[in-house]
């Protein structure tokens, strides 16, 4: 009976968990800034960073991909980063945005955190990768541990989308509308 009960409570608990997150569609991402690591810049054959702040994602429709540093994260939204690649979407008016919580990796995993997101900056030069070593973003948007959040965002900063978590189908066909409509 007592499992019952607790099997209960979770479920009906778990819609307020995938909720936790504190991004209001129709404003702006909360302010925060990346000063440890950073986005991830490549000059000929090498990796810089440079600072990063909420503020970047200005001036062109995004995607926002908020990632646990875990390939299970990474995976979890998949396939709307390959229906992304191959929209072919204008370099001029989009851009996707990864932001990658080093903080939030398998313990001993940082190094190779690290050394997959340069590896992806250099795979997709036109994204904008950033590698938050503090896990800045994710906690000053109150992101779920161990997963991904995908931000849709207009040229003025103001969200269009949020969903932690995978999306389904209709969430990608979603994605691909709010884009299209808005660049």
């Amino acid at each position: 009976m007592k499992n019952k009960t607790l099997l209960a409570l979770a479920i009906a608990c778990s819609p307020m968990l995938a909720m936790a997150h504190n991004i209001t569609v129709g404003q702006a991402v909360p302010a925060v800034k990346v000063q440890s690591h950073g986005e991830i810049m490549i000059q000929g054959d090498d990796t810089t960073y440079q600072q990063w702040t909420s503020q970047d994602l200005i001036g062109k429709v995004r995607v926002i991909q908020a990632i646990a540093g875990r390939s299970s994260s990474k995976e979890m939204n998949a396939p709307l980063m390959a229906a992304i690649t191959a929209a072919k979407f204008p370099s001029e008016s989009y851009q996707t945005t990864s932001i990658i919580n080093q903080d939030d990796a398998i313990w001993g995993t940082g190094s190779f955190v690290k050394s997959s997101a340069e590896d992806s900056k250099k795979e997709f030069p036109w994204s904008s990768m950033v590698l938050d070593e503090d896990g800045n973003v994710a906690k000053t948007w109150q992101l779920a541990e161990e997963s991904s959040a995908i931000i849709v965002q207009d040229k003025q900063g103001k969200v269009l989308f949020v969903k932690e978590g995978s999306l389904s189908d209709s969430d990608v066909q979603k994605v691909l509308g709010l884009i299209k409509d808005n660049i």
